[in-house]
């Protein structure tokens, strides 16, 4: 191995620590209330060593929230990942829902405790109130795909718009639905996909299918 490649190597597992420690202190104490010198502290590394990978603590939650969403920090972006792929492949609009509900729900397992940070701060900080921005048009492109799909298997209720299918996704699969069913009302994860399922079924399917 290359002093090059040990350097990356070194540096990558570097800042995949400071984004564990720092998603933890986030979740466990606030966004607000959260420094830098405690996540380096908790890092176990130089509180320069976060300036240098991260500049500030914005950053560092946006990389928290990246990793979670994909679950790990590989380069590989949300819609290059092989479940996404299979996906496309896939000719059953009944199959593909399942699919993707059964996928969201991994994701929000692993996205919902930091996005809970990100929106009890964003009212009253302008960086957080960007970041769920952010998240929130991810998350509508998302949808928007699904529906898209959907539409060109045929699959969609008749006088169902992408665009309306694009909505009622969106707001069944949210972040904020799912925390209100898992967190607020004690669902299990497996509770809110079936229902889930049976819900974009029911509201965007052909009942024939």
């Amino acid at each position: 191995m290359s002093d090059d490649v040990k350097r990356s190597t070194r540096s990558r597992a570097t800042r995949r620590n400071v984004v564990t420690a720092a998603a933890d202190l986030f979740i466990a104490n606030g966004y607000g209330a959260t420094t830098l010198e405690q996540i380096a502290e908790r890092a176990g590394v130089a509180v320069q060593t976060v300036y240098f990978h991260f500049g500030n603590k914005r950053t560092v939650l946006k990389e928290a929230v990246d990793m979670a969403a994909v679950g790990d920090d590989e380069p590989v972006p949300l819609m290059g990942r092989p479940w996404w792929r299979r996906l496309r492949q896939e000719r059953d609009p009944a199959r593909i829902v399942a699919a993707w509900v059964r996928n969201s729900r991994e994701i929000l397992g692993r996205v919902g405790p930091i996005m809970s940070v990100v929106r009890d701060a964003a009212a009253a900080d302008p960086d957080m109130a960007a970041q769920w921005a952010a998240n929130r048009d991810q998350r509508a492109t998302a949808m928007r795909y699904l529906a898209g799909l959907l539409a060109e298997r045929g699959g969609l209720r008749p006088g169902l718009t992408v665009e309306t299918a694009t909505d009622a996704a969106y707001a069944l699969l949210s972040i904020e639905v799912y925390l209100l069913l898992t967190a607020d009302r004690g669902w299990t994860p497996a509770q809110w996909q079936r229902w889930a399922t049976e819900q974009v079924t029911a509201a965007l399917l052909r009942h024939e299918l």
